[in-house]
């Protein structure tokens, strides 16, 4: 497996992004970057980014989750600071899981609250499953866990053929695509830091192919079976979602409707798109910090 790393001078003086890095081993020679921000003797919030962004996309969060949490921000694997396999058949669904699970096992991560959005969704939702006793509360927004039974909108079905076959796959312009208010150049820029050419993009492009729509997919067995699991999942569990993500909507009724720690929590949709942290992030970290405060009286 062939992998490159981007440039340290690549993510120098980035708009409200002076976090100081973390690397951690997930695999052998593959190096997974992650922030860890505020006091380590405070509960943990896990934040999981999706396609194609990276933790940049919690730089809004982070200042104000750090006042009640210990942050962890990772990149995912081919995203970010982390490490690049350079070919897209390096990407899988299940190491992506790996790569996370070893991850939360190498830091041993506990009683953590998990905010996840797009693919953080996709591995995060799975992941609390399999790890459940490192779980103590989920935020699910703008992601679904999908199992092959139902059709994907066509919007989907474009914005897979269009990772696949646009030319340049400009990273920041399809994060512009997804707010509902346009990102500025130099954000657009910012997002762009990662992938200085095609050659660091092959795990944003194939991240797209890997969602499982097929009913005999093995993911989506995987899925459904996680699906069960979730249908007794009483920990509380906390939907927020943006009202103008045509691709998710409606998803987050189907979170609380079928998961039993949804019931009366306080479920929130915003005038956001799909990247909702971009747009929201403040707003979206204080209501994280309300739903903590609400499910539980053990507060550091």
């Amino acid at each position: 497996m062939k992998v490159v790393r981007t440039p340290e001078d690549r993510f120098e003086n980035l708009p409200d992004y002076d976090f100081p890095g973390n690397y951690v081993e997930v695999e052998k020679g593959l190096r997974l970057h992650y922030l860890d921000e505020g006091d380590k003797e405070k509960p943990t919030v896990l934040l999981l980014h999706g396609e194609p962004s990276w933790s940049y996309l919690y730089r809004k969060m982070i200042p104000v989750l750090t006042k009640d949490f210990r942050v962890i921000a990772p990149d995912l694997i081919g995203f970010g600071k982390s490490d690049k396999p350079i070919h897209q058949q390096d990407y899988s669904y299940q190491k992506h899981m790996d790569w996370i699970s070893t991850f939360i096992q190498k830091l041993d991560l506990k009683d953590m609250v998990l905010f996840c959005q797009d693919w953080g969704g996709l591995i995060g939702l799975r992941l609390i499953t399999e790890m459940e006793d490192r779980f103590a509360m989920v935020v699910a927004s703008n992601t679904t866990l999908p199992a092959g039974k139902i059709a994907m909108p066509e919007s989907f079905l474009k914005w897979r053929a269009y990772s696949q076959h646009s030319p340049g796959f400009n990273i920041g312009k399809v994060i512009d695509m997804g707010t509902l208010q346009p990102l500025t150049e130099e954000v657009m820029a910012a997002y762009n830091a990662p992938f200085p050419s095609e050659e660091y993009k092959a795990g944003a492009r194939i991240f797209p192919m890997l969602v499982p729509i097929d009913h005999d997919d093995y993911e989506a067995a995987k899925n459904r079976q996680a699906w069960e699991k979730l249908r007794q999942w009483d920990k509380p569990f906390l939907t927020i979602f943006g009202d103008g993500d045509d691709i998710m909507k409606g998803a987050e009724q189907v979170f609380q409707n079928l998961v039993p720690g949804a019931k009366g929590q306080n479920h929130t949709l915003l005038n956001a798109g799909h990247f909702i942290q971009e747009e929201k992030g403040e707003e979206l970290a204080e209501l994280l910090v309300v739903f903590y405060r609400s499910n539980t009286t053990d507060i550091n």
